[in-house]
């Protein structure tokens, strides 16, 4: 079934207790706009990776660049037909479903390889020995490249639920990170007061 709201204050009140599969987002809303939803649900692990899909005008081009950076999946630009936002949604779907069907046992980032079933990390074939913590994190970066993770989302991830410690934590795994895979320092970029972004490719 489809949940309407019409303010963001709304809308973040209805997503805990709906569980949509999909949110279609407004950036004009009262009150608190799309790109304030956008951010909130990503900061929150149980939302984390929520499907979003933004509506946007024709002039609203650099909120369609935050949007996308706060981590929105696809946008639509209005004015525009039911048929194309359904085609849209349809092909976030598929797009999801091959994600979720063919799950690698490997990842690769430029010559970083990461396999995931016998745990090591190597560049160039040379094995790069990484704490369990350094491993958890360099997977999550690797597995949403482009999207902005925020730090409560890692140390969910990473450390888990039950994890009370400060998200600082986060920054000082990610300093190791770099210092022990050089070819990470200028691809894992910190994005102010919300947390880190891989590099769709590495910055050499």
């Amino acid at each position: 079934h489809v949940c309407l709201a019409t303010t963001g204050l709304e809308a973040l009140k209805l997503v805990p207790s709906e569980h949509p599969d999909l949110v279609i987002l407004d950036l004009m809303l009262p009150h608190m706009n799309g790109l304030e939803v956008c951010k909130t649900l990503r900061h929150k692990p149980e939302t984390a990776l929520l499907p979003i899909i933004m509506l946007t005008a024709k002039n609203e081009e650099s909120d369609t660049v935050v949007g996308l950076e706060l981590g929105a999946d696809d946008y639509v630009t209005k004015p525009f037909s039911p048929k194309t936002l359904m085609a849209r949604v349809k092909s976030l779907f598929r797009r999801l479903e091959r994600t979720n069907d063919h799950k690698p046992t490997s990842l690769v980032y430029g010559s970083l390889q990461m396999d995931l079933t016998r745990h090591e990390v190597t560049i160039r074939g040379k094995e790069v020995l990484l704490t369990a913590k350094e491993f958890g994190l360099l997977e999550q970066l690797l597995r949403h490249p482009g999207r902005v993770l925020t730090r409560e989302v890692l140390l969910n991830e990473v450390w888990g639920y039950d994890y009370y410690g400060t998200t600082r934590t986060v920054d000082v795994h990610v300093r190791r990170l770099k210092l022990k895979v050089p070819l990470l320092n200028d691809s894992i970029v910190s994005v102010k007061t919300l947390g880190y972004k891989l590099l769709d490719q590495p910055r050499v």
